[in-house]
C-alpha cells in the first residue's frame, strides 16, 4: 500500500503553524509507533478515505505517493482492503488531461447505472483549486474513465471535497467545501443541484459556516468533507471541522428537515461534535459509509498520534443508529 506524500506544493498560510512545520511534524510521526488500538486500523498511512460497496464488492478510490494519479482498488472485506492492488484510473493512456501538481480526495460514485469520480485539482496556485469529474467508459470501476469537465458554478470559486447527495427521490445534488470570496478565511459547506452527474444545474447556497468554538480550532476555520448519509428517508450530511492539522479535527452533523434541499432552513446543524478526539486516537475526520453484512461502518482517517501533522491512518468501527433515525457514530476506536 503506498504512503501518501507530504502537502510538498501547498502555498496555503495556515496558523497556528506553518506548512513546513506540520509536514516536519509529519515526518517525525511517521517514524514513531502510533497511539491507540491497532485492531480497527485499515491502512496504517492513509488519508481522506473513499470506500464505496456496489454489487457486493467494496471499492477504495485514492491517491498515489504523489497525488499524481487515481487509484482504485477492489476487495470482498473491509480488512482486505489494505492488501487489495490498486489499479490506476486516470490519467490513462489516451483521453485528455488538464495541467496540475496535485490531486486532492478522488470520490468513486455509482450514480445512475455508471461509475464516476470527483476530485479536485491543485496546480500550484492557492486560490484556484476547482472539482472535475470523469465518467467510466466501461461498466469496470477499475476500467477506462474519460474526463468530461470542470464542474462549472456560477459563482466560481476555490472548491474541494466534492461529493454527490443523491436523494431517495431520485434529486441529485452537489455537496462541497469552498471559499465565500477570494481569500482563505474560512472554508463553508456548498451545495448545488445537479441536472445530471456531470452538470450543475444551479447556483450555490451555503449550507454552514464554522461557527463553534470546535469548529474553529487551527486558522483557517474549516469545515470540508461533506459526505451525504441517507438511511431510511432520513438524510444527514457528515462533515469535517477544524483544521486538519490539529488534534482538534472532528466530525459535525447537518440534519435535512424537509422542503427544498436549497434552503439553509431545511437544514439543523448540531450544536455539538458527533465524532471527535478521545485520549489515545486524536484528529478523527474525512469519513465514508458503508454497510458490511448487517452492520454500518464509518471509514475514517485519524492522526498517528497527538501533535502528528497529516501522518494518518484508516480506520473503521461499526455504528448504530438512534430511535430517532439519526447515526450513533459512539467514539472512535
Amino acid at each position: 500500500m503506498h504512503t501518501p506524500q507530504d502537502h510538498i506544493y501547498q502555498e496555503a498560510q495556515l496558523a497556528p503553524m506553518t506548512v513546513a512545520e506540520i509536514n516536519g511534524m509529519t515526518s517525525r510521526a511517521r517514524a514513531l509507533p502510533p497511539s491507540g488500538d491497532q485492531t480497527h486500523v485499515l491502512v496504517p498511512d492513509g488519508e481522506d478515505p473513499w470506500v464505496i460497496s456496489q454489487g457486493g464488492s467494496f471499492y477504495y478510490c485514492t491517491v498515489d505517493r504523489l497525488k499524481r494519479r487515481i487509484l482504485v482498488s477492489r476487495f470482498d472485506a473491509l480488512q482486505a482492503m489494505k492488501d487489495a492492488e490498486l489499479v490506476q484510473v486516470w490519467p490513462g493512456p489516451d483521453g485528455a488531461t488538464t495541467e496540475y501538481l496535485e490531486i486532492w480526495s478522488p470520490e468513486l460514485q455509482y450514480l445512475d447505472g455508471k461509475w464516476y469520480i470527483y476530485f479536485a485539482l491543485y496546480n500550484g496556485q492557492n486560490g484556484a483549486e476547482r472539482m472535475y469529474v470523469l465518467e467510466a467508459a466501461t461498466p469496470d470501476a477499475q476500467g477506462k474513465y474519460v474526463l468530461r469537465k470542470k464542474l462549472d458554478i456560477p459563482t466560481d470559486r476555490w472548491a474541494i471535497d466534492g461529493s454527490v447527495l443523491a436523494m431517495e427521490n431520485g434529486e441529485k445534488y452537489f455537496i462541497w467545501s469552498g471559499w465565500e470570496g477570494h481569500t482563505n478565511t474560512s472554508q463553508n459547506l456548498y451545495i448545488a443541484r445537479l441536472s445530471d452527474p456531470c452538470t450543475v444545474a444551479s447556483d450555490r447556497v451555503c449550507l454552514s459556516r464554522p461557527e463553534y468554538d470546535w469548529e474553529k480550532r487551527g486558522y483557517p476555520h474549516v469545515n470540508e468533507g461533506p459526505q451525504a448519509l441517507v438511511r431510511n428517508g432520513r438524510v444527514f450530511i457528515i462533515y469535517s471541522a477544524s483544521g486538519s492539522w490539529t488534534d482538534d479535527y472532528c466530525l459535525g452533523q447537518l440534519t435535512y428537515l424537509g422542503g427544498d434541499p436549497l434552503d439553509p432552513a431545511a437544514w439543523r446543524k448540531e450544536p455539538q461534535p458527533v465524532f471527535a478526539k478521545t485520549d489515545t486516537i486524536f484528529g478523527p475526520g474525512h469519513a465514508s459509509f458503508v454497510r458490511s453484512g448487517d452492520r454500518d461502518y464509518i471509514v475514517y482517517h485519524a492522526a498517528r498520534s497527538s501533535g502528528a501533522g497529516w501522518a494518518r491512518q484508516i480506520r473503521a468501527k461499526p455504528f448504530t443508529w438512534r430511535p430517532d433515525g439519526s447515526p450513533d457514530f459512539g467514539r472512535p476506536e
